[in-house]
């Protein structure tokens, strides 16, 4: 039995930033969730490639205790993604989109990691996310990502999964239009009226925002001199968040601010490097050096008066 479950996309990405330029190197939600999850936690992947993809250039992750046998290898190609960014590296501009295997994808959970403990919806079709928890036995934390295209054309699709999750993490503009609201508290409590008990606000070099039912986080982006490429960022911050919560087995708020804050050091990694490069060679000593160091940033004394 796998601690995690996670379903998304597996790619390859073409991407160009002011600091260089890659050409079909390894992307996709569910991998960049899973580099950092795995991390923590037993990880089940379930996605779809074509017949180009080569697997063998994500063996390293059994070493990690991910369980791959929910990829399908379909006929046709694998799903590719093109884009580039200018300075303002919180915005990304696509180029292409080739879908491909992606467009037939019906996902089908293997019996054995239908009783996880963590399940992560990446960004897929709203309706598909439902699919996927139908085959879920239950009691399981479920968490949800989106994105702005399913918000524009299957809105009503994903309000009903939204329904049926306990935690969404979404950046801000995703937010606000999914709720109508420009404000992001006044929008993440519209949005928990719908089910969820947290919303977890991606906010770029900003950092993150948190609202629960009772409390409101709020945590800065970790400082960096060097940032290369933010593709996969948000899902690498996913994968830390939800990572470290099925590692300590607990979803309190203080767990899920811990959580955040690991997440949070898990992207700063990502962004130094293409693709899921820096990840892949990451050592444990670095992410427990690096939560300290964020942990000094984010600290201070209580105020003195004479």
């Amino acid at each position: 039995m796998i601690k995690l479950l996670v379903v998304g996309t597996v790619a390859y990405d073409s991407i160009e930033t002011p600091f260089g330029k890659v050409k079909d190197v390894l992307g996709g939600s569910a991998l960049h969730f899973t580099n950092a999850a795995s991390f923590f936690t037993d990880v089940g992947i379930v996605a779809t490639v074509g017949k180009d993809f080569d697997l063998n250039k994500i063996a390293f992750l059994k070493d990690r205790n991910v369980d791959m046998r929910g990829i399908e290898v379909d006929e046709g190609k694998t799903f590719r993604w093109e884009g580039k960014y200018g300075y303002d590296l919180n915005q990304a501009i696509t180029l292409k989109t080739e879908l491909n295997v992606v467009e037939t994808f019906k996902p089908r959970i293997p019996p054995d990691y239908r009783d996880p403990g963590f399940v992560f919806l990446a960004n897929i079709d709203p309706e598909l996310q439902s699919y996927v928890i139908d085959q879920i036995k239950f009691p399981a934390t479920v968490v949800l990502d989106t994105m702005n295209y399913w918000i524009e054309n299957k809105y009503k699709e994903l309000i009903e999964v939204i329904h049926r999750v306990d935690m969404l993490v979404i950046n801000e503009a995703e937010l606000r239009e999914i709720s109508k609201e420009h404000n992001l508290v006044k929008g993440a409590r519209k949005i928990m009226a719908y089910g969820p008990s947290c919303i977890v606000v991606k906010r770029g070099e900003y950092g993150v925002l948190m609202v629960s039912r009772n409390e409101i986080f709020l945590a800065p982006a970790y400082p960096l001199e060097d940032v290369f490429d933010p593709t996969g960022a948000g899902d690498t911050f996913a994968g830390g968040l939800v990572g470290y919560l099925a590692n300590i087995g607990d979803t309190s708020i203080e767990t899920i601010k811990q959580a955040i804050v690991m997440g949070s050091v898990m992207a700063s990694f990502n962004v130094e490097d293409f693709s899921i490069n820096r990840l892949k060679g990451l050592g444990y000593d670095e992410i427990k050096e690096r939560y300290s160091a964020f942990k000094r940033c984010l600290q201070f004394g209580d105020i003195k008066f004479k």
